[in-house]
């Protein structure tokens, strides 16, 4: 049978591949209908904060202050207008997200292999079909070798069908049945591999005329979302119930029922915390950005949130703590050895040359694979002439690895001999089975096979038969190997790996290391990737003789998982969670699935990742590059630290607001805050919730603390300890100062002014003192572009509304003079200063 590799062909040229693009459009599904500028503005006009405005406009309106009634209406427009702006950003950032994370294709155009983003994949474009990826378009299969495709997206059938390149060029055919040559968007490739020509693209595939079913499911609330949730139901709970009793004594105590709503109205305002959830809903889609800017793909809310409560990482090797640039590094028979030099101009050995060549015919033509490109590539250097007489010979069959063989094996037809040659690569162990080797010769290579990986080099077996059989065994056991050599190949140590290693010991992560080298290679390279010495090394074997119980016994003090087959993944995984452990694990191929489903946090390779594999993760690394894991943890971190920080900052700044609604309406003192001044107000909360707080820059000791608890309440204790301390503190400043003014007789305009300013400043006071859980007042002054901007834009606003005649009608507000300034700042720095003391103490602990 032909194959993909062996077939030629020039595909379309890149000019044709863009008039036909130009001509069907992009090859993907219809997107799921944008939130469009008037569906954010309805979603927002609907929450309770401003239907409260509204209403609060209608009363004015009735009382017949007019000029009240349209500047809360304008307050209406500004506060929705810088909403929809808010939600915009968002709605741009996830844009960005579903750009990162587009599938890639391999095409041929031109003659020359591509990997292009499906949805520029166009129709009559040859592309390339590999073992755990989704077929990008509807195609007819031009070449391929023992490949089952997965339908039951179509079909509804769970099991695989068996298919068939096309003897000829035909119309595309209907899903389901063995030996056609049809393959579908969106079907899986379960096994082999081929090339195939598309004949329907997008909306033309017999997935996108199913419509946009795939695009409208709707992901349930994450434990956040849920956690916000009570919290906004709580509080909205205990508000009405203070709002409707303020009323109720307003209407009683002073007479005007219209009066006594507006004030019930104010203290609901004021007590509703409508920012918890968009606060929530800015961070994570926000923290997903900015993941991105790292190139660590978020593909689900929830992982931003665990991210940070990681306390077992488990990690390939290859290609996440190294490089995944395979070099032949050394050949090795008998008591000959070869060393070959970087700029491969020493000749190879005689002695060695069947080494390099029976390893590179036991690999693809055009592999995919870096150890079996490493060793086309060596082929090529050291043996040209070989290399061009191989192009002649037909691969007759393919065994490939097996979980109890691990060993890969292709048999040749070579033109003009009666015998097939036989090539098998793989563990020195299998390939020493294969070959019968007598005891004494087996003692022998494993010396030389644990000299070499104790170099840190990945070595494999070479082992050659031949064949004159017409029927072919089932498996290649059968057989009769002759030992040929060794092969060592190094993959070195990605740069700053060692220091990301560190890092997470200093933050308490526990870092695990799966590989399917040998244990002394693997602990060569653990050594040099910086791994505790101290750490265990356990091998696929010992795993399968161990229970469930005494694998997550004996797991506790083991960093380093040799001879691991992907299937054995998922036990280290319900392992460690078995420990309590929160697991976030790597992973690359169809086995590696379930693995990568079962942990906390599964995590994808971007560059060499099936699509099963991505599509079972929660994170996709676009660069497959471990440091890049121990950055998203990092930021995981902080975003949770400043979500947390601007949670507290929500309940601390609603007390004051609360409390000067609240206590003039029981003691009969001069009411100081109406509907437009909680809306004032309401413009500066909300920026800062979602601009301040989310740019934040990460605590001092982000990556020296220890995984915090997944589950733990965002309020913990200590944290709502501190939001009532700071929200009691700032009322009792503003009130000292409503105080000292009312005492001395102020008029009522201008107490009105100097308490309002002093609770537009007791705000910036909780805002500074809640940007960092440092006592230290360095903290206070740590740059954040966006605190500067809201400061300055609400300091602007206030002097307007203070000595603007127009502005202070409106507001009702006399003039303030500077001893009033001069008191109002004196008491806000001594009340961030008091706060700041009161973060030293030890019976708070903000960080846990």
């Amino acid at each position: 049978m032909s194959t993909a590799e062996d077939i030629a062909t020039e595909g379309l040229t890149t000019a044709e591949a863009r008039v036909r693009l130009d001509a069907d459009g992009p090859n993907a599904l219809p997107p799921a209908r944008r939130r469009t500028l008037l569906r954010i503005a309805l979603e927002i006009a609907q929450e309770p904060m401003f239907l409260l405005l509204i209403v609060a406009g209608g009363l004015y309106l009735a009382l017949g202050e007019r000029t009240e009634a349209w500047a809360l209406l304008s307050c209406v427009v500004v506060t929705i207008g810088l909403a929809i702006a808010q939600e915009s950003r968002t709605e741009r950032a996830v844009q960005a997200l579903a750009t990162l994370a587009m599938p890639k294709v391999e095409v041929v155009r031109s003659g020359q292999r591509r990997r292009i983003d499906s949805r520029e994949l166009v129709r009559g474009d040859i592309f390339a079909l590999a073992e755990g990826e989704r077929v990008a378009a509807d195609a007819v299969l031009v070449s391929g070798q023992d490949l089952l495709v997965d339908e039951s997206h179509l079909t509804g059938e769970s099991v695989p069908v068996r298919k068939r390149p096309a003897a000829r060029r035909m119309p595309m055919g209907e899903p389901g049945g063995d030996d056609t040559p049809f393959v579908f968007s969106g079907s899986m490739i379960v096994r082999g591999g081929g090339l195939a020509e598309a004949a329907a693209t997008g909306v033309r595939s017999r997935i996108g005329r199913i419509g946009q079913a795939l695009t409208t499911l709707e992901p349930g609330a994450s434990p956040l979302a849920r956690q916000t949730r009570r919290l906004v139901r709580l509080f909205a709970m205990g508000g009405l119930g203070l709002s409707v009793l303020a009323a109720l004594l307003y209407g009683a105590f002073r007479g005007g029922w219209i009066e006594a709503a507006l004030a019930g109205i104010t203290l609901a305002m004021a007590m509703l915390p409508e920012e918890f959830p968009m606060v929530l809903t800015v961070f994570l889609v926000m923290g997903a950005w900015r993941i991105a800017r790292i190139r660590v793909l978020t593909r689900r809310a929830p992982a931003i949130e665990t991210l940070g409560a990681a306390t077992v990482l488990c990690t390939d090797k290859t290609g996440t703590l190294t490089l995944n640039r395979m070099s032949v590094s050394e050949l090795r028979t008998g008591e000959q050895a070869f060393r070959p030099r970087e700029d491969g101009e020493e000749d190879l050995p005689e002695a060695l040359r069947p080494v390099l060549d029976v390893a590179a015919l036991a690999s693809d033509r055009h592999p995919f694979d870096p150890m079996e490109q490493a060793l086309r590539r060596a082929e090529d250097r050291h043996l040209p002439q070989a290399a061009a007489e191989h192009e002649g010979w037909q691969l007759v069959h393919h065994y490939g690895l097996r979980p109890d063989l691990l060993a890969v094996t292709r048999v040749w037809r070579i033109p003009g001999e009666p015998a097939d040659l036989v090539a098998s690569k793989g563990a020195p162990e299998t390939i020493l089975r294969l070959c019968r080797a007598e005891p004494s010769t087996a003692a022998c290579i494993r010396r030389e096979v644990e000299a070499m990986a104790a170099r840190g080099m990945r070595v494999l077996g070479v082992a050659r038969a031949r064949s004159a059989d017409a029927d072919l065994p089932p498996t290649p056991e059968a057989f009769r190997f002759e030992f040929v050599g060794l092969v060592g190949l190094a993959d070195p140590i990605r740069q700053g790996v060692p220091e990301a290693i560190a890092e997470c010991r200093r933050a308490g992560i526990k870092v695990a290391m799966i590989t399917g080298d040998h244990p002394v290679t693997a602990q060569a390279i653990a050594r040099e990737a910086g791994f505790d010495k101290t750490a265990g090394v356990m091998t696929g074997d010992m795993i399968g003789d161990l229970s469930d119980a005494d694998l997550a016994d004996r797991i506790g003090s083991t960093g380093i998982f040799a001879r691991i087959m992907p299937e054995q993944k998922l036990r280290l995984v319900q392992a460690f969670k078995a420990r309590g452990e929160i697991v976030a694990m790597t992973g690359d191929g169809v086995n590696d699935a379930p693995a990568l489903k079962a942990a906390h946090i599964g995590i994808a390779m971007g560059g060499r990742g099936t699509d099963v594999a991505r599509e079972a993760a929660a994170i996709v690394l676009l660069d497959d590059d471990f440091g890049a894991i121990v950055r998203a943890i990092r930021l995981g971190r902080r975003i949770y630290d400043n979500l947390r920080k601007a949670m507290g900052f929500v309940l601390a700044v609603h007390i004051p607001i609360a409390g000067l609604s609240l206590l003039p309406l029981l003691f009969g003192w001069p009411i100081v805050l109406e509907p437009l001044h909680i809306a004032f107000l309401e413009l500066v909360i909300d920026p800062v919730c979602a601009l301040v707080f989310e740019s934040e820059a990460e605590e001092d000791d982000v990556m020296a603390r220890p995984p915090w608890p997944v589950g733990a309440p965002l309020l913990s204790r200590d944290l709502l300890a501190w939001g009532v301390l700071d929200g009691v503190t700032a009322l009792l400043l503003v009130g000292t100062i409503y105080g000292i003014g009312l005492f001395n007789g102020l008029p009522e305009s201008d107490l009105r002014a100097l308490t309002f300013a002093s609770l537009v400043l007791a705000n910036f006071g909780l805002i500074l003192v809640n940007r960092s859980f440092s006592a230290s007042l360095g903290s206070l002054l740590r740059p954040n572009t966006a605190f500067g901007w809201v400061l300055g834009v609400t300091i602007a606003m206030l002097g307007l509304a203070v000595y603007l005649p127009v502005a202070r009608e409106l507001f009702d507000f006399g003039t303030l003079h500077l001893d009033d300034l001069a008191l109002v700042a004196g008491a806000g720095l001594v009340t961030i200063l008091a706060l700041q003391l009161a973060k030293s103490t030890r019976w708070l602990d903000l960080k846990r």
